[in-house]
């Protein structure tokens, strides 16, 4: 390829530049780019002479006769510039020259236009970045012979391609290296050279025609020559070639439009003159200059109707060939092009005939060919004397624009919106109510720009619905009551919608005084309520990270008034709405993002305060408790100017609901006791208040697990309390979450609070002891109970081993405790019993509730949740990880749910030790495999729990995809799975005549999934290993009972025919077996490795003791023994995002 122009390489260039040299018989050769092969430069170093001698003669000529580049080489002469010699070392050279280039150019194609079209000929070749030769014939044979000659093809002997083809009345041969295909040339190299290089390639094809459009463009042999050039080279199978002219093509046809379009102006023109003479009375017509206005008429038509002659083989040469091409650039490239042809020359191109492309082309794979479609398509809808040209377009191609919204390119779906907001403005008529629907609700999309997109749609729409009668409502708080209203109906959610308004009605939303206005005035548009409560939405939030000054400076002088306005007229609102949970829940969020450093901004106390207080003590809802108590963090925080106020109340607020609880407790938890109904209500009120700001805010201090722990002990000792008492369940699910958050903060200020020994010991105690009332709540009678107990279990113990991880040996930290078997055994069991679950358990266990959608997604939620919290124990170290095995087994068979977490727990432990979780995977297998080969030797059919041979031979195959692409990453782990599979099939097995072969035999056939992700070297090395248990006699054994060993074997020496073969066998289901032929190959090996290395990493696996403890108990015939290959040892860790199955949802651990 052409390399990046220098200094020294332009000097270089001047002196094997483009050479025309005429021999005997007739043929014109052109040397291309700027150097030739290394190894035939010697070779060719006397006719560079020669050429070099005959382009100094060509320069003198061209000096005198002012032609070809005479003027741009004075231009840059003048400047200091160096000399330049082709056309394309001018446009390199920049835009400057350009036109005094063209018009050298065409001078000299007047004086001798063979010569000159050959220039403009190895100008594209060069532009293509082609290195080669161009060998130019005269047409003079029939037109089968040069058909037959028309050829693309490839010379192995001398390593280089030619293509011929015919270009009017040229034949032209094309040779050149067989390296041009690397990828490299102008338009796809990098640096700000080539950058700027496609720019003036354009417009040089545009300044070409520009200047050619009042003489030579309709010589009848240029525009053929060049538009025959072009098409043949973009139907080459060259890249370069296919890539850069028909970029070329496509500009010259924009640029044949600019003439059709000056040719039209004066077509026009003619005909309003001819007009005006023909109106004149006979006595004043002029008739000879009628006539020639009448001819010169004819003549604009006809040069039109040439040029559209050439538009319309440009577009049939090399369009139509090239929409669908393989290179995606050259896709956008057409597309971009033909929505400029149809804005431009609408008369011609907007037609449903051309249109149907852009509407195909939406359907493309690549984001950035639909993207050019729907942005060339908003030209065309922005201009209103092209929208009824559009209508069998939106007839057809309506539904396809409404599904890009959903696209999963984000700048495709939102500028598909943008279009069809434009349609909506232009041509109401297209999109239909139902339509609408779908696309407001995208204010709710995660992705900002789209959300907001819609909410400009949105806005539009309400107040095009709405504008009869805002012309009767003056105020604005008229205008925002009938907006508010319009939109009530929408969704839930208002703060997303509030969110995707702020853009463009951000003047109407940030009218906080009209706001509450509407709030204390009409009590039915409280749903207004949540559009002042300003938490950030999950997900959505602006692509941009910095935020420039002006930006800050509105930010923070909009937070200075809201806070100046709510510290008034928040204290009305709770006192108003105090009666309704939801809005007072919203109302609550205000404090949060008040900003107390506002110049304005005085903390009314008593008013405030007062009115939350006594708002808390009307409800109970856990959703109001929530925001309180997080309003109630921020105005206490260490940072909020407010907190030597806040504070006091706060803590006066704790005090009394502890006193309360104490109080209502007393004689309540003596033995024997029986708890009455009203005094159960009072107590789980006030302990919701509690675990509500416990969750949020440390109270130790009140000894809250103190004064809790004992209602778990007369819970679990009364057998679960007076079952008439409906409070008694939420009380227990309260009691233990209050009490584990007590624990949590415990060890979160293990630094501060443990100073000695005693401390440490009396926190270990506190959490030994909730986790044997939490493992006595496991068998609760109520599922709620047990629910809470586990996710308690998990998190005190994850939270325990965090902080044994970040302890200060210098200092005293938490003691180590260790959850005993039985724990441990419980909430695997717990997990079983309760997530993975089918669907007969849950629809008879939850209730009706779960029949609905809503309620399947809840108890969905609820079993992942559990799953995760389980999950959480293994990746951190608390349970071993060999109690992973009993989760893996569900991997397939609940992938929808759940597969996401397991994969994400199995990366996780993979990142722990390589070597522990291969053996966990091995333990799964094995153990599903004994179950069902347990379940068959029974003669009984196979249990529902029990999965199938094929299903196990799937989950085998989806394990083997989790090791990704870097097979020396996983050589050890894989190395592992196959010594122990070999070692479970034939350890302890002797061969008799009853028991001809060993009766797990057909687990081979399983462990043949891991074969293909081994390396060559480390396949000879299991194969090996596998000697030492079979005689190469018995491997070969073609019964029955012996072929899934054959196939096995068959997978570890890649040959797939024997395998094939063993199939119909090995399969025990209907489910087909994956062929060995469609397996992946290994990578090569790069790099041979030291004789250590080796050691040290597969033959421990095999070996790992003496050579007699690794000695088969039994051998089933002679080991041949092969030498060991050398192989590659990779030190890199593993990366668990480098795996096959690129579908994987994050899972927060």
């Amino acid at each position: 390829m052409i390399a990046e122009p220098t200094v020294t390489s332009r000097s270089s260039v001047q002196n094997e530049n483009l050479a025309v040299d005429a021999n005997f018989s007739g043929a014109v050769n052109h040397t291309v780019g700027g150097a030739g092969n290394e190894n035939s430069q010697k070779s060719l170093r006397g006719k560079r002479r020669a050429r070099g001698g005959s382009e100094n003669a060509k320069r003198r000529h061209t000096k005198v006769t002012n032609g070809s580049l005479g003027r741009a080489q004075n231009r840059h002469l003048k400047h200091g510039d160096i000399e330049a010699v082709t056309l394309f070392e001018v446009v390199t050279m920049g835009r400057s020259a350009m036109q005094a280039v063209v018009d050298d150019w065409i001078e000299a194609y007047i004086t001798d236009r063979d010569s000159g079209l050959l220039d403009l000929i190895s100008f594209f070749i060069q532009c293509s970045g082609c290195k080669g030769l161009v060998t130019a014939e005269m047409f003079q044979s029939r037109q089968d012979d040069v058909m037959r000659k028309m050829v693309e093809e490839l010379d192995e002997g001398s390593g280089l391609q030619y293509k011929k083809f015919l270009a009017f009345p040229w034949i032209l041969t094309v040779t050149w290296p067989m390296d041009m295909d690397s990828g490299e040339y102008p338009l796809t190299m990098s640096g700000p050279y080539w950058r700027r290089f496609r720019g003036e390639f354009c417009e040089f094809v545009s300044v070409l025609v520009t200047q050619c459009q009042y003489n030579v463009i309709f010589d009848s042999y240029l525009m053929d020559t060049l538009i025959s050039l072009l098409t043949e080279l973009s139907d080459s199978r060259v890249r370069a070639f296919r890539h850069t002219c028909t970029l070329a093509a496509m500009k010259l046809l924009s640029s044949l439009i600019g003439v059709a379009l000056s040719l039209s102006v004066s077509i026009e023109n003619s005909q309003r003159l001819g007009e005006v003479e023909r109106t004149k009375t006979s006595g004043r017509r002029n008739s000879p200059r009628l006539e020639r206005i009448h001819r010169k008429t004819t003549e604009l038509q006809d040069r039109r109707v040439e040029i559209e002659n050439m538009m319309d083989a440009i577009f049939k040469g090399v369009f139509l060939k090239r929409y669908r091409d393989v290179l995606p650039e050259i896709r956008s490239m057409c597309m971009e092009e033909l929505a400029v042809w149809m804005k431009l020359y609408s008369p011609v191109f907007l037609t449903d005939s051309y249109l149907k492309y852009m509407g195909w082309m939406m359907h493309d794979k690549l984001p950035d060919v639909r993207l050019k479609c729907v942005l060339g398509l908003q030209g065309l809808y922005g201009d209103p004397l092209l929208l009824p040209k559009l209508d069998l377009f939106n007839s057809r191609f309506k539904d396809r624009m409404i599904s890009m919204t959903l696209d999963k390119d984000h700048e495709v779906a939102v500028q598909t919106l943008r279009l069809l907001t434009l349609i909506s403005q232009s041509a109401d008529e297209v999109i239909n109510p139902e339509d609408y629907k779908q696309l407001f609700q995208l204010v709710y999309s995660s992705h900002r720009p789209l959300a907001t997109t819609a909410g400009e749609l949105l806005y539009t729409r309400s107040v095009q619905w709405v504008a009869p009668l805002l012309r009767h409502l003056t105020s604005e708080r008229g205008r925002m009551r009938l907006c508010c209203t319009s939109t009530r109906t929408l969704h839930q959610h208002v703060v997303y919608l509030v969110d995707s308004l702020w853009d463009c009605a951000g003047a109407m939303l940030k009218d906080w005084s009209s706001l509450t206005s509407l709030l204390l005035q009409d009590p039915s548009t409280q749903d207004a309520g949540q559009c002042v409560s300003g938490f950030p939405l999950a997900g959505n939030c602006r692509l941009s990270a910095v935020v420039s000054a002006r930006e800050k400076k509105s930010q923070v002088d909009d937070c200075g008034r809201l806070t100046e306005h709510f510290l008034k007229v928040l204290p009305q609102l709770l006192i108003k709405y105090s009666g309704s949970p939801e809005t007072v829940a919203s109302l609550l969020k205000i404090p949060q993002y008040l900003h107390p450093d506002s110049p304005n901004a005085e903390f009314p106390q008593v008013s405030l305060l007062e009115n939350m207080e006594a708002v808390l003590e009307l409800h109970t809802d856990p959703a109001v408790l929530e925001a309180a108590a997080r309003s109630y963090l921020s105005l206490c925080g260490e940072e909020s100017a407010w907190h030597h106020l806040a504070r006091p109340v706060r803590d006066a607020v704790v005090q009394c609901w502890a006193d309360r609880l104490a109080a209502l407790l007393g004689d309540t938890l003596q033995v024997g006791t029986e708890m009455p109904c009203e005094k159960t209500g009072e107590i789980l009120s006030t302990l919701k208040k509690l675990t509500a700001f416990h969750n949020a805010q440390d109270l130790s201090r009140w000894g809250l697990y103190e004064q809790v722990f004992p209602l778990l002990s007369v819970e679990i000792i009364h057998g679960g309390l007076p079952t008439q008492v409906d409070n008694i369940t939420p009380l227990t699910v309260e009691a233990l979450q209050c009490v584990s958050y007590s624990v949590l903060w415990n060890l979160n200020t293990s630094r501060e609070t443990l100073t000695s020994r005693e401390k440490a010991v009396a926190q270990r105690s506190q959490m030994r002891a909730l986790c044997e009332k939490c493992l006595r709540c496991l068998s609760h009678n109520d599922q709620s109970v047990k629910e809470q107990a586990f996710l308690s279990l998990c998190d005190v113990l994850t939270a325990h081993n965090y902080q044994l991880q970040v302890w200060d040996p210098s200092s005293y930290g938490p003691l180590l405790y260790t959850p005993d078997p039985k724990l441990q055994r419980a909430l695997l069991a717990f997990i079983l019993e309760h997530v993975f679950t089918g669907a007969e358990y849950d629809s008879h266990s939850r209730g009706s509730d779960v029949e609905s959608g809503e309620g399947r997604l809840e108890e969905l939620h609820r079993r992942r949740s559990l799953l995760a919290g389980y999950c959480k124990l293994i990746v951190h170290g608390v349970l071993e990880m060999s109690m992973a095995a009993d989760l893996f087994k569900y991997y397939m068979k609940y992938y929808n749910n759940f597969g996401d977490i397991i994969k994400e727990t199995l990366s996780r432990t993979r990142q722990m030790d390589k070597i522990e979780s291969a053996r966990t995977l091995v333990l799964c297998l094995q153990q599903l495999f004994l179950r069902l080969k347990q379940e068959q030797d029974s003669g009984v059919t196979c249990s529902s729990g029990v999965q199938t041979f094929s299903s196990i031979k799937e989950l085998a195959r989806r394990f083997s995809l989790t090791f990704g692409w870097d097979q020396t990453k996983s050589r050890e782990s894989l190395a592992l799975i196959h010594r122990d599979g070999i070692e479970f099939v034939f350890q302890g097995f002797v061969q008799r005549a009853e028991k001809p072969s060993p009766p797990y035999l057909s687990y081979l056939t399983i462990l043949s999934e891991f074969s293909s992700k081994l390396l060559r070297p480390d396949k000879k090395i299991v194969y090996t290993y596998l000697q030492r248990y079979v005689s190469e006699q018995t491997i070969s054994n073609r019964e029955e009972c012996w072929l899934p060993l054959i196939y096995y074997r068959a997978s570890l020496l890649a040959t797939g025919a024997e395998g094939e073969d063993a199939v119909s066998f090995i399969s025990s289901d209907t489910l087909k077996q994956p062929s060995l032929a469609n397996r992946s190959r290994s990578p090569s090996v790069r790099h041979s490795p030291t004789a250590d290395e080796y050691n040290r990493s597969i033959n421990y696996v095999f070996d790992p003791g003496s050579p007699e403890d690794r000695k088969p108990e039994v051998e089933l015939g002679p080991i041949v023994r092969e030498p060991p290959p050398t192989i590659v040892i990779s030190e890199e860790p593993f990366h668990a995002n480098e795996e096959l199955d690129v579908d994987t949802v994050e899972v927060d651990l």
